[in-house]
Formats: structure tokens, C-alpha cells, sequence
């Protein structure tokens, strides 16, 4: 593996959205955003976005209607099977 094949970044995805929506779904949405966030980002398709379940822990830590407005995620892109697959966890 290159060092072309690898691109780590710690990035703030901005949740304020999800709160204008729907309350009973804010957390749901949440996920979705971060997904579609992090594919635009890296250039992917949001099929080969995988979440860590500590961002889902995360948005889900207030409850179902208040997620976090804001979540940093550390996120990494790299070639498996020559397809660009992104990997995301939270970051401290």
C-alpha cells in the first residue's frame, strides 16, 4: 500500500439540521447526514461509508429527538478490492 492509498482526516460534521426536522427522528437523520457528509468528503458512494458503532453511540447519547449538534469523526479512506472505502470513528 502507497501512502496515496491512505487519507486520514478529523473532521467536525455540523448536525444543526437534523433538529429542524422532525423531532421523533432527529438521531436517525443524524446517521444519514454523517454518511452522506463523510461520501461527499472523500468522494465515495455512501454505500462504502462505514460508521463505528461509537458514532452511533454518540449521536444516540441524548436520546432519539436531541442529537449532538456537532460530532468530530476521524475518518480514513482507503482502496479494498480497488473500490475507495471510508471508515469513520469519533474523535477525541
Amino acid at each position: 500500500m502507497s501512502a496515496n492509498d491512505f487519507d486520514e482526516r478529523v473532521m467536525t460534521v455540523p448536525l444543526r439540521d437534523v433538529n429542524a426536522g422532525s423531532g421523533d427522528a432527529a438521531a436517525d437523520a443524524a446517521m444519514g447526514l454523517i454518511r452522506e457528509h463523510l461520501a461527499q468528503h472523500f468522494s465515495v458512494d455512501e454505500d462504502a461509508v462505514r460508521l463505528d458503532p461509537s458514532i452511533n453511540e454518540a449521536i444516540w447519547s441524548q436520546g432519539r429527538g436531541n442529537p449532538p449538534s456537532k460530532l468530530r469523526v476521524r475518518a480514513a479512506r482507503f482502496e479494498e478490492e480497488g473500490e475507495g472505502i471510508v471508515e469513520a470513528e469519533t474523535a477525541q
